[in-house]
């Protein structure tokens, strides 16, 4: 092969056909730096491959895995089986992969003195705390039929236990995984009792400290792996100024071998989606069939239209993330065959004359040359042939040229 041109320190441009030839100047941080990028990103790879596991059969999480989005029905279905239904078969025909519920064992969740206290609310669907929370919540019996239904259209079912006993039945419903409401991420034994049942689990965050989740990390580890945090902010609706997304980043640095994700209670999609491009990868919001119901969670809700403008926004997102490798792609050869620029003679130059920069510009020519990046490369080469002013400078017309290969 013809020696490159330059002196002895290289590096490769690329041709506007997509080839590539040599320039002669390494760039800071060029071949010796490129190992390093390398392996800092084989390095990231092998981080985000053990934070990855099976949240449900078939499903993984973290990693390179899509966001796996849980749509929380919770208690908007009314205390009504058809309108729960209803709302499974919403969520799935919006591209959610999981529908959620909250399920407690009331006795057990609260103390009778909480039961008893009045509730004036105007969403109260009873006199008291207890009469409202019966009226919402679902039997045994009817859990089993919701999880029938959604088992029979294809999509994942669970709740969060937010008691122990309601844990423990999930646990004989043999739902996929637990989710830890924020109100029982402090509650140590909850946690550790959960964590024994061997199934994944997702955890929020809401009301929390990060020594109060170091805590959690410290508890649950030991005994189940197959966790994740997700960032939360207790509040409904929520507002932009208190979501604080970089929790997100602040959680993956100090949690790296388990996925972090979001849930969200603020209102409309955008904040839930920057989340996602943050890192996200479980992301929970709540939803409803119609905002204006009475519950104090349909306001920050999403109803079926926002939910599936949504999933169809993160899957767009996931798309464009891409890779973290830049270069050239296909979908530009058309804009850079058009409009990309290459070195031009700025004067008449004769056979034998050795190149300087005032003799060089750069612009869109025809044909194709050396690209804008070479121009300091050329200077001190020898021309093999006259180049006419606003002439192409080809690798053909210059000494020791290295011919066109394909990258």
């Amino acid at each position: 092969m013809a020696a490159p041109i330059g002196a002895a320190g290289r590096r490769r441009g690329r041709t506007r056909n997509g080839g590539a030839h040599w320039c002669g100047r390494e760039r800071r941080g060029g071949t010796g730096s490129g190992g390093a990028v390398a392996g800092g990103l084989l390095g990231c790879r092998h981080l985000a491959m053990a934070r990855e596991f099976e949240l449900c059969p078939g499903r993984r999480v973290g990693g390179d895995q899509p966001c796996f989005i849980i749509a929380e029905i919770g208690q908007n279905h009314q205390g009504d089986l058809d309108i729960a239904k209803r709302m499974i078969r919403m969520v799935k025909d919006c591209g959610a992969d999981c529908a959620k519920f909250q399920k407690s064992e009331l006795e057990y969740k609260f103390n009778k003195k909480a039961l008893e206290r009045p509730y004036t609310s105007k969403h109260s669907w009873g006199k008291t705390y207890g009469e409202h929370k019966r009226h919402l919540e679902f039997s045994h019996d009817q859990y089993r039929e919701l999880k029938k239904y959604a088992e029979e259209i294809g999509i994942f079912f669970t709740a969060s236990g937010m008691d122990e006993m309601a844990v423990e039945f999930l646990h004989e419903l043999d739902v996929p995984f637990f989710k830890v409401g924020s109100g029982d991420t402090n509650n140590f034994p909850y946690l550790e009792k959960t964590a024994k049942k061997g199934r994944p689990m997702v955890i929020s965050s809401g009301m929390q400290s990060m020594s109060t989740m170091h805590q959690v990390y410290q508890i649950v580890k030991p005994i189940n792996p197959n966790f994740c945090f997700l960032q939360c902010t207790s509040a409904y609706p929520l507002q932009p100024e208190d979501v604080n997304l970089r929790v997100i980043s602040a959680y993956q640095s100090a949690f790296p071998d388990i996925p972090i994700g979001y849930s969200g209670h603020e209102t409309g999609i955008a904040i839930s989606v920057a989340a996602v491009a943050m890192g996200a990868k479980v992301l929970e919001r709540h939803v409803t069939l119609d905002k204006t119901w009475k519950g104090s969670d349909h306001q920050a809700s999403l109803e079926p239209n926002e939910l599936a403008d949504l999933v169809k926004a993160i899957r767009t997102v996931e798309k464009a993330m891409g890779s973290p490798v830049k270069q050239l792609l296909p979908c530009e050869m058309a804009c850079n065959e058009k409009l990309g620029k290459s070195v031009v003679a700025k004067v008449a130059i004769p056979e034998g004359a050795v190149l300087t920069l005032d003799m060089l510009t750069v612009k869109v020519g025809e044909p194709k040359g050396f690209p804008p990046e070479c121009i300091f490369d050329l200077v001190g080469q020898k021309v093999k042939r006259t180049i006419e002013e606003d002439e192409t400078i080809t690798e053909q017309a210059v000494e020791n040229h290295v011919k066109k290969v394909k990258c």
